[in-house]
């Protein structure tokens, strides 16, 4: 089986509060999306990748940050949403990918230890996912009161990159049903749904708790922070 990637640079980040792209905007000096896309690169068992966002925008940016990305084999627009944007991506991955990890540039702190553990758990189980376990007590609440305590044992927090067979995958986003003619459509929230909803068991990979996703401002002030405390801000 090999592995092809579709990194997902699509998002404008109105909660990041930033003036251009939330892939371009700077982290350590550098454009975003080009740690993770970094991180793909080092990735032994990732044999292509697809950059999926503002495609003009983000090649100027990748030409100007040094980053060397020779397993790009294609760019494309984004959709209107994360599913559309996947699904795009999907298009133009090489037909020699039998397995497609996705993952958003927003981790931009994600390994290639990461990437390569979720790439060999969907070689045995078809699908995975990069999640760490839950820590915190975790209440249900209705109108402001507790209802219940959930076990926090059963809880993971979904990361990506999330790996899939590729058949599967495709399966699974031809399978969502068309909005109703008005209605605004509901995305899934990740590609583990859509897989899930086929019935397939989707797998559970260790993640990382850094590999978390840059969201807010303080987001940002803390991914900085930890490149400069662990690398000096240079490249990992």
């Amino acid at each position: 089986m090999t592995a092809g990637a579709i990194l997902l640079c699509a998002g404008r980040g109105e909660r990041l509060r930033a003036a251009t792209d939330k892939a371009l905007v700077p982290l350590a000096g550098r454009p975003l999306f080009t740690w993770s896309l970094e991180a793909l690169e080092r990735a032994k068992a990732v044999e292509s990748i697809v950059v999926v966002g503002p495609v003009a925008r983000l090649q100027t940016a990748l030409a100007g940050s040094g980053i060397v990305a020779s397993k790009v084999v294609a760019w494309c627009e984004g959709g209107p949403t994360r599913q559309d944007s996947v699904r795009l991506g999907l298009v133009v991955l090489p037909g020699s990918s039998t397995l497609v990890a996705v993952h958003d540039s927003a981790r931009a702190l994600v390994t290639s230890e990461v990437i390569q553990r979720c790439i060999a758990d969907a070689m045995t189980h078809g699908a995975t996912i990069a999640a760490i376990p839950v820590e915190d007590t975790v209440k249900r609440v209705r109108l402001g009161v507790i209802e219940d305590t959930v076990p926090r044992s059963l809880l993971w927090r979904a990361q990506t990159p999330q790996v899939f067979r590729r058949d599967w995958l495709a399966a699974g986003h031809a399978a969502v049903p068309p909005p109703r003619p008005g209605a605004r459509p509901a995305p899934a929230t990740d590609d583990a749904a859509l897989v899930e909803a086929l019935g397939h068991g989707v797998h559970i990979t260790e993640g990382d708790p850094i590999n978390f996703k840059i969201t807010t401002p303080a987001d940002l002030e803390l991914a900085e922070a930890w490149i400069q405390a662990r690398t000096g801000g240079g490249v990992r």
